[in-house]
């Protein structure tokens, strides 16, 4: 089969291709960064580096596809969202319990519960498994359960209870979760239910999301474990 190359006069091909880059560079950031903090940081940073690493692999098939197809790379996307939100609800079960914060399994088990539900049914969704309005609903009951874990749940109120170093690190995660991750549900009505946005800028739409919502939230997860370490040392 003839390799397909990106065009420069491809937006949407450029964005596949700068987010892939910034994934594995991010990768080994995370990595690097997770040998010089303190020993119970070191887990949140491999699962960050975790995070951006799998983004990074999935996003060089997106980019191939898209190139290829000039369409939305539906069983690529959700393949590696199945594999990388998750892995972001554990950070927030992990960075409490990284400080000593009273926090339960039946929280993790809410979060990756809410988690299967809004990607599997958004999925089934957009794939035309089931009605895309169908599918949106019952993703959206997901993302509530996320949402309220985070913020009224146990972890909610173990984050209240801990240190302001970690109340502020949980906040901003959340503050992710709660708005940049809109932006999916956002493109998802545009794109299905009001034809608001074509393929292209609904794909470039998204590569920013991934870019800002795995990167960053790595970013803040960083920030706490040397703040805290430097601590420590000091």
């Amino acid at each position: 089969m003839e390799k397909l190359f990106l065009q420069s006069d491809d937006f949407v091909g450029v964005t596949f291709w700068l987010v892939s880059i910034a994934m594995v560079a991010s990768t080994v950031f995370f990595l690097y960064e997770g040998l010089r903090v303190k020993q119970h940081w070191r887990l949140s940073l491999l699962v960050a580096g975790l995070v951006t690493l799998v983004a990074g692999v999935h996003y060089d098939y997106m980019r191939d596809f898209w190139v290829a197809e000039q369409t939305t790379p539906i069983v690529y996307r959700y393949i590696d969202w199945l594999i990388t939100v998750p892995l972001l609800m554990i950070e927030f079960f992990i960075i409490l319990r990284a400080v000593g914060a009273k926090v339960g399994v039946q929280s993790f088990v809410r979060l990756l519960v809410g988690t299967l539900v809004m990607l599997v049914f958004g999925y089934f969704g957009e794939a035309g498994i089931m009605s895309a309005a169908l599918g949106f609903a019952i993703g959206m009951v997901g993302w509530v359960i996320i949402i309220w874990e985070i913020y009224g749940g146990e972890a909610g109120r173990a984050a209240a209870n801990a240190e302001p170093s970690v109340r502020s690190a949980f906040n901003s995660m959340r503050w992710i979760v709660l708005v940049g991750w809109a932006i999916y549900p956002i493109g998802y009505v545009l794109g299905y239910f009001t034809g608001g946005v074509d393929q292209g800028t609904l794909n470039a739409v998204y590569n920013l999301a991934d870019f800002v919502n795995k990167i960053l939230f790595g970013l803040i997860i960083w920030n706490l474990a040397v703040r805290d370490s430097e601590h420590a040392h000091g």
